[in-house]
């Protein structure tokens, strides 16, 4: 009996020294697997034959111990080595490597599975899949391009394919205001010869008479129904102003605010054309019969405005309605400066900001600034004013007015548009530059926004997210590749591939952006090599082809015993 107990006892020693022998040959098989993590078996005894208990000892007796013969070994367990590869660069963006704890999500045929080979690479849908098609999962965005943590779908990089415009909401300038000017008072003023609204040119016209029923000084006709007004060749603080054209008629057949009936319709159309802001002095006014045309304080502010800039049916039968005398110049220290926004379609729109020396006092000094534009798709150009406020050291105090909002009505993009005004922002301020005695200089940039531009390239940051750089100098996240943990990644089911799945004893996947809560770092542009020591394995082969040796002579030592027994029956 004990013969046959020992060959069974050897057996058990072949069988997990061959198990050892193919774990260890499995790991030499995957030296050069991405990622591979090597495995170790754990060997432990079977049950034991008790020949005898022990006793305790007495007053007379010292005791005994127990004796038995244990019955073999086998393998307890066969244990990965989490430890991390080492990490070889191979330039390819999309090849992704893990320092650290942590798995890629991939979904494979609508089950998530999970992996440390970052072999991805681009499918025509522009999404991240591994070699066998398994897409890999992150965080997505929202329209604004903001990271949707909570989310988790396929990785999408869709370069060439992506295209975004973004509306300015914020502009800044800089620049230097010059104190030691002329403080503004007036705006320039032109005033036309009386008109009437009688042949007889007895009763002055007012606001609310008819086109079609004013007369000039010699009882002439100014406008008929139908005429098309032209203001042209007018100009701004020295700035052409584009032409424009206003309809004389009874019903709007065109659907433009150039249009009216009345002496109020024009001169609102005047004034909106001029970009005159009525808020703060100013405007387009008749008294006594006379058109008087004020525009707002400082120079650069200044119209100039003559009876030959106004044209009725310029090209056929040309006339011109009134005769304008200039009466006053504005005055003071100002400066224009042309600056750009984006609207929500990604198109630049051009603005006008002229900046008017309006007060000092011992205190500082005080500006006005107008904005105004021909893109707004109102009539009027006039966007609206505020003021910036400095102390004696030219740093500036306060600023009011600095909100702008401009009519995109028609243009496919987002209207209203706002956006603001900043003369403080960063290290770029607006400042009132004490005993200067050049002149004012400002410019502004828009801070944000930007013109179409489509995803040219892309990199993936340590943490997982995913920027896209745009030809339109833009950089925008993507999203962000998500890790996921196990309390006990021990526990993970081999499933090929490289791939594991979860089980009872890994524990449910908790999702995780990179390098946050425990999980690693993402590397981009590089593997995880597998690691495997070779060394150690060789060692290993040769410890377990030892035992397995060992064992089978005790195998044919207990074989040739137990013949001796049967020849000595014979």
């Amino acid at each position: 009996m004990g013969l046959t107990t020992a060959l069974f006892t050897s057996l058990s020693g072949l069988n997990a020294n061959s198990q050892a022998i193919n774990v260890t040959g499995n790991n030499i098989a995957n030296v050069n697997t991405t990622a591979f993590k090597s495995s170790r078996a754990a060997f432990e005894t079977q049950i034991s034959e008790t020949l005898s208990s022990g006793t305790a000892p007495t007053a007379s007796q010292g005791g005994t111990n127990q004796s038995q013969i244990g019955l073999g070994t086998k393998i307890g367990s066969v244990a990965r080595n989490q430890l991390d590869g080492s990490l070889q660069v191979t330039g390819s963006q999309t090849d992704l490597a893990i320092e650290g704890d942590g798995f890629f999500a991939v979904n494979v045929d609508g089950k998530t599975l999970y992996t440390r080979a970052g072999t991805f690479t681009k499918n025509s849908n522009s999404n991240l899949v591994t070699p066998d098609g398994g897409l890999l999962q992150g965080f997505g965005v929202d329209g604004d391009f903001n990271i949707i943590e909570g989310v988790v779908g396929n990785v999408s990089i869709p370069v060439g394919s992506l295209s975004f415009a973004e509306a300015t909401e914020l502009v800044t300038f800089s620049g230097e205001l010059d104190p030691s000017g002329e403080i503004a008072t007036q705006g320039s003023v032109q005033v036309s010869d009386p008109i009437f609204s009688d042949a007889g040119a007895t009763t002055a016209a007012v606001a609310s008479d008819s086109l079609a029923s004013l007369f000039d000084v010699t009882g002439t006709p100014m406008f008929s129904l139908g005429d098309v007004v032209s203001v042209t060749g007018v100009t701004k603080g020295n700035v052409p102003i584009p032409d424009h054209t206003f309809e004389v008629g009874p019903t709007d057949t065109t659907g433009s605010d150039a249009f009216g009936t009345t002496l109020q319709d024009f001169m609102d159309f005047v004034e909106d054309i001029l970009g005159i802001d009525t808020t703060v002095g100013g405007g387009v006014t008749v008294a006594g019969g006379a058109i008087t045309v004020a525009g707002n304080i400082g120079v650069a502010n200044g119209v100039e405005l003559a009876g030959s800039n106004i044209v009725v049916n310029l090209g056929a039968t040309p006339t011109q309605p009134f005769i304008l005398n200039k009466t006053q110049d504005a005055d003071g220290e100002s400066i224009r400066t042309t600056f750009n926004v984006f609207d929500s379609l990604g198109s630049e729109v051009s603005l006008d900001l002229r900046v008017v020396f309006e007060a000092s006092d011992n205190a500082g000094t005080s500006w006005r600034f107008f904005v105004d534009s021909e893109a707004d798709s109102d009539v009027s150009t006039a966007l609206g004013s505020g003021t910036l406020r400095f102390d004696n050291d030219g740093q500036l105090l306060a600023v009011t007015g600095d909100t702008m909002t401009l009519d995109r009505d028609g243009t496919g993009a987002l209207s209203p548009q706002q956006f603001q005004l900043s003369f403080a922002h960063g290290g770029g301020a607006v400042r009132a530059g004490v005993g200067r005695d050049s002149s004012s200089q400002v410019t502004g940039e828009p801070f944000d926004g930007a013109a179409l531009g489509t995803l040219e390239e892309f990199t993936i940051g340590r943490d997982g997210t995913i920027v896209g750089k745009f030809n339109n100098g833009k950089d925008r996240d993507l999203g962000r590749v998500v890790l996921a943990s196990f309390v006990n990644p021990q526990g993970l089911v081999e499933v090929g591939s490289n791939l594991f799945d979860t089980n009872a004893a890994s524990g449910a996947a908790g999702i995780k952006s990179p390098t946050v809560g425990g999980a690693g770092a993402v590397v981009s542009g590089a593997l995880e090599l597998s690691n495997v020591d070779l060394s150690q394995e060789f060692i290993n082969l040769v410890i377990y082809s030892t035992g397995f040796s060992a064992n089978s002579r005790v195998l044919t030592t207990s074989d040739q015993l137990i013949q001796e027994l049967l020849a000595t029956v014979r």
